[in-house]
């Protein structure tokens, strides 16, 4: 019980705080940027050296940190432990039949007991079996002993519910260790790679093309992406996408998540050389504005760009320049601002201090798709099967068993005894009611 309250201590952390995506730990760099992410989000709160000592106890990524993991695994070895030590006790249980009971069994002053007398065994025999009891019956000393057994087996369905945790938990490690999972931003007309280059069997996929019907006004009432998915150069699927709608193949599932604007921009040397062409994917926001920053390929400058829309509807593309000229002492770049740009569709101009031109040739659309792969999946739902059976087999079937003691002079002791899920009164009161029924019907 300890370990289980730490472990869901550590899971409620992990749901509190915001955790660092999957991708963030594909490269040093990703990592840098989520931590910056973070360190935005909760430094005004917490402090930067709370939220460092948070990243350093790996609370930002609790569901694969050390503590977790080693957590998971000692809960592991305490289930099987315990199915262990309590399989043979439960396999007595079940495989262990005792028709005779000695007298003090059925003293009628311990609970559940009766006394009664007319009715002999065969009657009591058929009383037992219609209400799906296996009976049993041995003769000891002149009495007849008779034993009914209900759902004998039902005991052991724990193993299964134990089972079933065992692979949750395992589920949960597999998934930690070999999973994936990770925020893909796709221009239109864009492709990019769901794992590093190098990586066998590599997946890239395609935006085809993107809708957002009703975007125009503000209130899309669906957005959906034609999306194709690539390996090793080869098309190995193709489907439009949307919300609960996702595209499974090659191991993973694309799940589409969000959507925003992607200028499309073209930025040209003295020479008319191109640097960059392409849409620029604005994923971030400020003042509710779409935002991006993008690095001019061969240069030293860094552009800013921030999308406004003016009051005719046109849109239109404030650029800001600027070179990181150094660091500041508390580690952050200091950089120096160029001349802005403002830019409409079809505008081309070049800013002050840089070598370079850049175009607004239009506007297109990103789509962000979350590629997750999870080869813990099956083991998951094997899981829930297990648990889901042993539960209701516990629950829905528990065990009951009567026995019956018959004396040559026709008395008849009982007992009842049954799991704690079941009416016993309402149960043996029943039975004793069909008793005296078959009592008063006489034999034959």
């Amino acid at each position: 019980m300890l370990q289980i309250i730490a472990l869901s201590l550590l899971a409620v952390v992990g749901m509190t705080l915001r955790q660092l995506p999957g991708f963030a730990f594909r490269s040093p760099t990703d990592y840098a940027n989520e931590m910056n992410r973070l360190h935005a989000q909760y430094d005004p709160v917490l402090g930067t050296g709370l939220v460092d000592a948070l990243e350093r106890l790996q609370l930002f990524r609790v569901f694969s940190s050390t503590w977790f993991s080693v957590g998971l695994a000692v809960l592991i070895i305490s289930i099987v432990a315990c199915t262990i030590d309590r399989t043979p006790r439960l396999w007595r249980q079940s495989a262990d039949i005792r028709v005779v009971q000695p007298d003090p069994y059925f003293d009628p002053r311990l609970p559940d007991r009766a006394l009664m007398a007319g009715v002999d065994a065969p009657a009591i025999e058929a009383a037992l079996r219609r209400r799906r009891f296996a009976v049993r019956r041995e003769a000891v000393d002149g009495a007849t002993f008779l034993y009914g057994d209900r759902h004998r087996w039902t005991k052991l369905a724990t193993l299964l519910t134990h089972t079933g945790l065992v692979l949750f938990l395992v589920a949960a490690a597999v998934t930690s260790r070999f999973g994936d999972e990770q925020g893909l931003v796709v221009a239109e007309g864009e492709s990019l790679t769901v794992q590093p280059i190098g990586t066998p069997g590599l997946l890239l996929v395609r935006n085809l093309g993107f809708e957002a019907p009703g975007f125009d006004t503000g209130s899309p009432t669906d957005f959906l992406t034609h999306l194709a998915v690539y390996q090793d150069g080869r098309q190995i699927a193709e489907k439009t996408i949307r919300v609960n709608d996702p595209l499974a193949v090659g191991g993973y599932t694309f799940h589409q998540n969000g959507f925003g604007p992607a200028p499309d921009i073209v930025i040209r040397d003295q020479d008319g050389g191109v640097l960059w062409t392409g849409p620029i994917p604005m994923t971030d926001q400020v003042a509710g504005f779409p935002l991006a920053e993008f690095a001019v390929p061969g240069r030293d400058v860094a552009l800013q760009l921030l999308l406004r829309r003016q009051p005719d509807g046109t849109g239109v593309v404030l650029i800001l320049p600027f070179r990181a000229v150094g660091t500041n002492p508390d580690g952050t770049p200091d950089v120096v601002g160029l001349e802005p740009l403002a830019l409409v569709r079809g505008d081309s101009a070049t800013a002050l201090g840089t070598d370079f031109s850049i175009e607004l040739r239009g506007f297109a659309d990103f789509t962000l798709l979350i590629a997750k792969r999870d080869p813990g999946q099956g083991l998951v739902w094997t899981a829930f099967g297990l648990l889901i059976t042993g539960l209701v087999i516990t629950f829905w079937l528990p065990r009951r068993r009567v026995w019956g003691r018959l004396d040559g002079d026709g008395r008849l002791a009982l007992v009842f005894r049954a799991d704690r899920y079941v009416d016993v009164g309402r149960e043996f009161g029943g039975l004793l009611d069909d008793l005296v029924a078959a009592r008063r019907r006489g034999p034959g």
